[in-house]
C-alpha cells in the first residue's frame, strides 16, 4: 500500500511529472485519488482515509490506491494542470462550480454508469448538481447545506413569537428587534464572503438566477434581483442590519450574532451552529428552515468523486470510486467530516440533533449557479453589492452596473 501523504505545491508537482495509472513496479494497477481536507481536524483525517486504503487494497489486492491530501488553496490551478497535461490524478473531488468547464474541455468521464444501480438512493439535487448536458460527471460522497441559524432569546425578549421563516416576515420583525438595538439579520457583506452565503439565497428566494438560461448573458438585475437588493436596503433602514454590514464577514466568533448583536444568520452551516452555542449556549440557538420568498432555497454542495478522461486503469477507479460512494463509507465520511450523506439510505452514526436539523433542509439544496465563469461573474457583483450598502448607489443602479461588466465578461470570453 502506497502511504497516505500531505502533498505541498512542490510535491504536487512532483506528482504530476510522474503521471498517473502508471505501474507501480509490479502487476496492480495504480489508483490516485486527490483528496481534500473535507475533514478539518488534520489526524482524523489522516487516520480516516489511511483506514479506507488499508480496507480498500485488502479487499482489491490487484490495486494500488494512493489518496494524496491536497490543500485547498490552488485547487483550480492545480486541477486544470493536471487535467491538461493529463499527469497527477486518476480521481479527484470537485464541486458543481467547477464541473462544467473540464466537461466542455472533454478532460473529464461521465459516470453515469457507477451511480446508475443506486440512483433511486440518491438525493436528487446532489445529481442535478454534478450533471452537464444531461451527462453525470461526478459521484456525491458528501453533501453540505446551509440554514438559517437564530438566537431564540432576543427574538422572545423583542416580543417576536415567531421567528420569521418568510422575507416578509423577516422584514416585519426587522423594527421590533431594532427597539432593543438588535439587527435582525446579521448579513455580511464583505465582498471576499461568497454570495452564496449572502446576497444570492435572497435572489433564489424570490425566483431569480444569476445567469440567463442559455447562460451567455446575466439576468441577476432583473425584478427578483433587485427586490432582493432592495430588501437589504430596507432592512437597513429599519435597524435591521448592522452597521458595519457592508464591511462585516460571516464569522461567528466575535461577531456579533456571537456578542447578542444581530439575531439570525439565513445561510450558515452546521459548524456555525455549533459556534454560536459556545457562544450564547446550545439551548438559545435556533435552527429553521430556509427563509421563503417564492421558493425555499438554501445553498448546498455535492462533493462529486470525478474521473480524468486520462486515467490508463478506468475500472480499477471506478471499482474505488463505488467502494468509496457506498453507504458504509459515506456514513463514517458524513460523521468524521460533519458534512451530511449524498444517500438518503446512510444513517450518520452519533449525528448530533443539531445536525439532524440541518438535515431537514437538504431537500432544498441548490449548488448555485454552476456557470464556467460563475466564480468571476461573483467577484463583479459583490463590490457593487457593497457600494449599495454604503448608500452609494441604488439597488438598480447597482446591479445593472455589475450586470453590464459581467455581460462584457461573457461576451468576450474572459
Amino acid at each position: 500500500m502506497r502511504k497516505l501523504t500531505a502533498v505541498g505545491v512542490a510535491a504536487a508537482l512532483s506528482v504530476a511529472a510522474a503521471g498517473c495509472g502508471s505501474s507501480s513496479g509490479s502487476d496492480k494497477s495504480a489508483v490516485t485519488l486527490w483528496m481534500y481536507p473535507v475533514i478539518g481536524d488534520q489526524a482524523k483525517s489522516q487516520a480516516f482515509w489511511g483506514k479506507v486504503e488499508k480496507d480498500f487494497e485488502a479487499a482489491n489486492p490487484a490495486i494500488d490506491l494512493k489518496i494524496d491530501q491536497q490543500p485547498w488553496e490552488g485547487r483550480q490551478e492545480k486541477v486544470t494542470t493536471a487535467l491538461v497535461s493529463k499527469k497527477g490524478f486518476d480521481l479527484v473531488v470537485l464541486g458543481p462550480d467547477q464541473i462544467p468547464q473540464y466537461a466542455q474541455q472533454g478532460t473529464i468521464e461521465a459516470v453515469d454508469d457507477l451511480v446508475a444501480p443506486a440512483k433511486a438512493n440518491y438525493l436528487p439535487n446532489s445529481l442535478t448538481a454534478l450533471t452537464v448536458d444531461g451527462k453525470l460527471y461526478g459521484v456525491p460522497i458528501y453533501q453540505t447545506i446551509t440554514a438559517p441559524i437564530y438566537n431564540k432569546k432576543l427574538f422572545a425578549d423583542a416580543g417576536v413569537e415567531k421567528v420569521p421563516e418568510t422575507l416578509d416576515e423577516l422584514k416585519a420583525a426587522a423594527p421590533k428587534l431594532a427597539a432593543k438595538k438588535v439587527a435582525v439579520l446579521d448579513y455580511p457583506g464583505k465582498p471576499e464572503v461568497s454570495l452564496n452565503q449572502s446576497f444570492y439565497p435572497f435572489l433564489w428566494a424570490n425566483g431569480g438566477s444569476v445567469f440567463a438560461a442559455d447562460g451567455k448573458s446575466v439576468a441577476f438585475n432583473g425584478p427578483e434581483g433587485v427586490a432582493s437588493l432592495q430588501l437589504l436596503l430596507d432592512l437597513k433602514a429599519a435597524g435591521g442590519l448592522p452597521e458595519n454590514a457592508a464591511s462585516k464577514g460571516n464569522d461567528i466568533e466575535g461577531g456579533p450574532l456571537a456578542g447578542g448583536k444581530t439575531a439570525l444568520y439565513h445561510a450558515a452551516t452546521a459548524a456555525q451552529a455549533d459556534q454560536l452555542g459556545a457562544a450564547i449556549g446550545a439551548e438559545n440557538v435556533g435552527i429553521g428552515l430556509p427563509i421563503e420568498g417564492a421558493k425555499r432555497v438554501a445553498f448546498g454542495i455535492p462533493g462529486g468523486l470525478v474521473m480524468a478522461k486520462h486515467s490508463e486503469n478506468k475500472d480499477a477507479a471506478k471499482k474505488f470510486a463505488t467502494y468509496l460512494a457506498s453507504p458504509e463509507v459515506t456514513a463514517e465520511l458524513a460523521k468524521e467530516s460533519g458534512f451530511f450523506p449524498a444517500r438518503t439510505d446512510v444513517t450518520v452514526p452519533g449525528q448530533s440533533e443539531a445536525a439532524k436539523e440541518f438535515a431537514k433542509s437538504l431537500q432544498y439544496a441548490f449548488p448555485g449557479d454552476t456557470h464556467p465563469k460563475a466564480r468571476q461573474v461573483m467577484g463583479l457583483i459583490a463590490p457593487h453589492i457593497q457600494a449599495a450598502l454604503l448608500g452609494k448607489e441604488d439597488a438598480k443602479t447597482a446591479l445593472d452596473a455589475a450586470a453590464k461588466e459581467a455581460d462584457t465578461l461573457l461576451s468576450s470570453g474572459g
